[in-house]
């Protein structure tokens, strides 16, 4: 039940995994990965243990062909498992027991690893690579290609039924606070795919700072940033003197905050194009 594919981008470090099935809530059980030291997709008869287990080896040093060899040596139900893992160097190992169903396999790539079973056949994960491999952007991206392109190459052979994302980056999370860059499931749904890469729009629209183009917070564009704070009723009238003062400040962090745009704030003199642009098309949408 599953194909996944865990990755890394060695020129940011990231570390992920996708992952789609005809199984309720696979990212609760298939997806495990740490900043800095690696990440490993647990399926078929999911062994969650593997998950923590192959963190904690991936960190004290262990290559991923060598946690591999580890988890599946020690489980005596290993025939039934399938397992691929990326360490923080790159190196990739995959696992497929003896005993999964039809069709069950995997690939290994540079950076990346790429499993399933109860697939189509074996160009579902032929598919993952090629798509991985041949995408350009950030990982998030890649993974997503090759997911959406091991769906379209068949896929589970029961159908569709949840998909998730979980990519890492130190410091990553909301507010820095964890390292969970990325941590998107779709739980339920007849196109899970399809929705996992609806709903990573949705996220990376309001909460992944990716090419947001900064300016400097001109008179002009205070000024029309003032004007339409002033328009949604977060500034008053007499506070829009066209300095980006405090209160302009205020009122245009109250505003993102609202709207879930916090991330988008800065510090500087400078001002997200993402976000007076957003702004802008909220003040348009309420002005008569």
């Amino acid at each position: 039940m599953t194909f996944s594919i865990a990755a890394i981008d060695p020129a940011t470090g990231d570390l992920g995994i996708a992952v789609a099935s005809k199984f309720p809530a696979a990212g609760a059980a298939v997806p495990w990965a740490r900043a800095g030291v690696g990440a490993v997709a647990t399926q078929a008869a999911a062994n969650t243990t593997y998950g923590p287990s192959g963190l904690s080896l991936l960190e004290g040093g262990m290559d991923a062909a060598g946690v591999v060899d580890a988890l599946v040596t020690a489980d005596d139900g290993r025939d039934e498992r399938q397992l691929g893992i990326v360490d923080a160097a790159g190196r990739a190992a995959t696992f497929t027991g003896s005993a999964c169903f039809d069709w069950a396999g995997g690939v290994t790539g540079e950076g990346f690893a790429a499993q399933g079973n109860i697939l189509a056949g074996e160009e579902v994960v032929a598919a993952m690579a090629a798509a991985f491999t041949g995408t350009p952007g950030d990982l998030c991206d890649r993974l997503l290609a090759a997911l959406a392109a091991g769906d379209a190459a068949g896929g589970d052979r029961r159908g569709r039924q949840s998909a998730a994302i979980l990519v890492v980056r130190a410091g990553g999370g909301y507010a820095g606070f964890d390292d969970r860059y990325i941590d998107l499931r779709v739980d339920d749904h007849p196109d899970a795919p399809a929705e996992l890469a609806r709903v990573f729009g949705v996220w990376d629209d309001t909460m992944l700072v990716r090419d947001d183009r900064a300016v400097p917070a001109s008179p002009d564009l205070v000024a029309r940033v003032q004007a339409d704070l002033v328009a949604i009723g977060y500034l008053d009238p007499g506070a829009a003197t066209g300095s980006y003062d405090a209160a302009t400040r205020t009122a245009l962090s109250d505003w993102a905050g609202w709207e879930n745009l916090e991330m988008r704030l800065r510090e500087d003199d400078q001002l997200s194009v993402h976000l007076t642009d957003a702004l802008r098309a909220q003040a348009a949408g309420l002005s008569p």
